[in-house]
């Protein structure tokens, strides 16, 4: 039985990754920072709750005696564009822009860099990492585009600093994903019917179609995949 641990396991992706890979007979925590709706989730699943924020490095450090000792699989899922829970920063308000382009890299650069560093010593031989990016490294979205980029840079040494251990290290960036709450009902119909006009096969994805992905990838059958980035948005990506 393999110990898989995934960051933001609540909601959406995180939590249908999560799912999948406890139907598929693995022993799975999930993490989270509000620890209530972590317990709910992890009840319903069958997996292992453990709350603490993915950015916070004193946090994690508190957490690790509560995760596992061996890591076979590790996914990077917590983040989110953390610029629709932020004001706008006005004009030549440099302390703000800063400040949100800070919260931004925290939430999903950071959290994923610290949570595997983590657990780095940890890993089992052949052990999978993968993080969740976004169709926004290629397209663009501010400070949420920005640090989804260096997600894509940061798995690309990552792989090669765990290869020789037989460790991949790999990124799922998904596109539009409606059952979610990464647009925080801000979503409209009009916004949705130009995002599933931008794919190649006509329609919106879903928390399935990336937890397939991730449990491909988290698979032996993937063990010559690393460094990669797999889109998962319908060809989206490719733009028109």
């Amino acid at each position: 039985m393999r110990a898989v641990v995934v960051t933001g396991g609540a909601t959406g992706i995180g939590y249908a990754v999560a799912r999948r890979l406890v139907r598929a007979g693995d022993r799975v925590v999930i993490t989270g920072r509000r620890e209530s709706l972590l317990k709910e989730a992890a009840d319903r699943i069958g997996a292992t709750p453990v709350a603490f924020d993915a950015a916070d490095p004193d946090a994690i450090a508190d957490a690790l005696p509560h995760l596992p000792e061996r890591v076979d699989v590790l996914v990077n899922n917590a983040g989110g564009n953390t610029d629709f829970d932020r004001p706008t920063a006005a004009a030549g308000e440099l302390a703000s822009v800063a400040a949100n382009w800070r919260a931004n890299l925290d939430a999903n650069l950071l959290s994923a860099v610290l949570v595997t560093t983590a657990l780095t010593a940890r890993f089992s031989g052949n052990a999978r990492v993968v993080t969740i990016g976004s169709i926004a490294a290629r397209q663009g979205a501010g400070a949420y585009g920005a640090a989804k980029a260096a997600v894509e840079a940061w798995t690309a040494t990552l792989a090669g600093e765990l290869g020789p251990r037989g460790i991949t290290a790999n990124v799922v960036a998904p596109g539009l994903i409606l059952d979610t709450e990464f647009f925080r009902d801000r979503m409209t119909p009009e916004g949705v019917e130009r995002r599933v006009a931008a794919t190649r096969n006509g329609r919106a994805g879903t928390t399935e179609d990336v937890a397939a992905t991730v449990a491909f990838l988290a698979s032996p059958d993937a063990g010559h995949l690393t460094g990669q980035v797999i889109h998962v948005n319908g060809g989206a990506y490719l733009g028109r």
